[in-house]
């Protein structure tokens, strides 16, 4: 396996766990590398699923950290491979997000704001009230939706996507990625249809030519060769189409829950 190295002073440091994040789907923990605080999910406390080899999950997080590093976008927060108390797993820098901010949010049917916002879906809430799922607009989310649509991310929930104090949002939880058939669930569909600016296709360029580098070789160590023939797939097809692609297939558009 490879991973990304180490932050700067932690390298060799004993990873503590300080506690549990209980409302992830896998065994996911809060812990410590000297001063550093991440995220820690072994590949022990990993679910089985039926559509994912059992087992990957971790390696498709580090992946997902790669392809986003390719990218130059600073979606994915430094992640990597490294033993822990219960095992070797996925680490992941802990990110303080802003609790007053909202990438994405419910709002009661007919309320969408004018600007800033863009309209996914329309639905009922749990005590039966009509309510709209509306993301942010801006260029944060623009390219964590291209990013999705590369990684094949079956699992794009709002409460993946972190807010941060600055404006800056990271996208977390990439462990449903990269599989070779087309898995895409997200709640950042509003862009549909939206041309690409020169700049986003040159940076799907770019990755897709990292393909053919070290990039590429280093996710031969993650991930399946058939899936990293449907990235490359996937990198053509969207420079082709020039535009953020529609909801397809049978499977559900969106994840659920949405949060």
């Amino acid at each position: 396996m490879t991973s990304a190295p180490d932050p700067d002073g932690a390298q060799g440091a004993e990873l503590v766990i300080t506690g549990r994040i209980t409302t992830a789907s896998n065994a996911t923990f809060l812990a410590q590398l000297g001063e550093t605080v991440v995220v820690y999910k072994p590949v022990a406390g990993e679910n089985p699923l039926w559509d994912f080899p059992d087992g990957t999950l971790a390696q498709r997080e580090v992946a997902a950290y790669l392809v986003s590093e390719a990218f130059g976008w600073n979606v994915v927060p430094r992640t990597w491979l490294r033993d822990g108390p219960m095992g070797v797993g996925m680490v992941q820098l802990w990110q303080d997000v802003d609790p007053d901010q909202d990438a994405v949010d419910l709002v009661e049917a007919g309320t969408v704001p004018d600007t800033g916002w863009r309209r996914v879906l329309d639905g009922t809430d749990e005590n039966d009230r009509e309510v709209t799922l509306i993301h942010e607009e801006g260029d944060a989310l623009r390219r964590m939706a291209i990013f999705d649509v590369i990684a094949n991310n079956a699992d794009r929930k709002g409460g993946h996507i972190l807010a941060m104090p600055d404006g800056h949002r990271h996208g977390v939880d990439h462990g449903l990625t990269f599989h070779e058939e087309h898995k895409l669930r997200t709640v950042l569909w509003g862009f549909v249809d939206d041309e690409l600016r020169p700049d986003e296709l040159a940076t799907v360029e770019q990755v897709r030519s990292a393909l053919y580098g070290e990039l590429g070789d280093q996710l031969t160590e993650l991930i399946t060769p058939l899936e990293l023939d449907a990235l490359d797939a996937r990198c053509e097809r969207l420079l082709a189409r020039g535009r953020f692609p529609a909801p397809r297939g049978h499977m559900p558009a969106v994840p659920w829950p949405l949060f």
